[in-house]
């Protein structure tokens, strides 16, 4: 009779050692990358458990993962990768995650795994997120400061100077160098409203709805970088504003490149 409950006894320990492995989770450590650079804003996801956070600006994260976890790695410009947590990814300081760039294609069937709607705003809200640490979340100073490009910090030492009567901005004005850098900067803002425009809309989308072959696009976009209206409609941020915009200008590109 001893021996029986020595032995339901050890059965129970043994289930239980197996059980605690299940329920316990460990905090799996690890790096993004592409071609070898760290990538931030990725999206890391444990599909068995719904836990959640994003790479910071470095490429490192953190998230809670037990053993045989499906961790997610998703972000609009990669592709997806589906890591299996094994013993030795948690006994392991930390792991490297590479991803390869996604060229996005609206004719592909996009297949939604893991109970995934595709709506991004109501999939977060349905996972469970670990904080994230910033500057805006502890509440630093600048935490909002946009920081200034290379042109606006050359532009601002040669209109400003120290001194009772300061000589920088006299000199850079008579030298022409004031003029000069005040080119540059708007030159970069309008590249930077066509990046963004390009960022808005894949390449496909010019090509079939506004019949503008793909290696003229970027002549199509220098095509209205010049035009007058370009910056204001850009910086409306109104994407369906903007698209009209296209359109309009898509029909005189087209009717330009015909005449000549």
């Amino acid at each position: 009779m001893l021996r029986n409950k020595k032995f339901f006894l050890l059965c129970f320990l043994i289930v239980t050692s197996a059980s605690a492995q299940n329920v316990f989770f460990y905090k799996l450590e690890g790096k993004v990358t592409n071609l070898n650079t760290r990538i931030a804003d990725i999206h890391v996801i444990n599909t068995s458990s719904n836990r959640a956070t994003i790479t910071d600006s470095e490429g490192f994260f953190a998230i809670a993962a037990r053993l045989n976890d499906t961790i997610l790695f998703s972000a609009v410009q990669y592709k997806r990768m589906t890591l299996v947590v094994t013993r030795a990814m948690l006994e392991s300081s930390s792991i490297t995650v590479p991803l390869e760039e996604f060229i996005n294609e609206l004719d592909e069937v996009v297949v939604r795994p893991y109970n995934l709607s595709g709506d991004l705003s109501r999939d977060m809200n349905s996972l469970k997120t670990d904080k994230v640490y910033v500057a805006a979340t502890l509440g630093l100073p600048n935490a909002y400061v946009k920081p200034i490009t290379q042109a606006e910090r050359k532009l601002h030492e040669a209109t400003t100077g120290g001194g009772l009567v300061p000589l920088n901005p006299i000199m850079n004005a008579i030298s022409g160098r004031t003029k000069y850098l005040k080119k540059v900067l708007a030159s970069q803002e309008k590249y930077a409203r066509t990046m963004r425009v390009r960022e808005y809309y894949a390449d496909s989308l010019f090509v079939k709805y506004l019949k503008i072959p793909e290696n003229k696009i970027e002549d199509f976009m220098y095509y209205c970088e010049v035009d007058n209206a370009f910056s204001s409609v850009v910086d409306s941020h109104d994407k369906l504003k903007i698209w009209e915009y296209l359109k309009l200008r898509s029909n005189a590109y087209l009717r330009e490149a015909t005449e000549e």
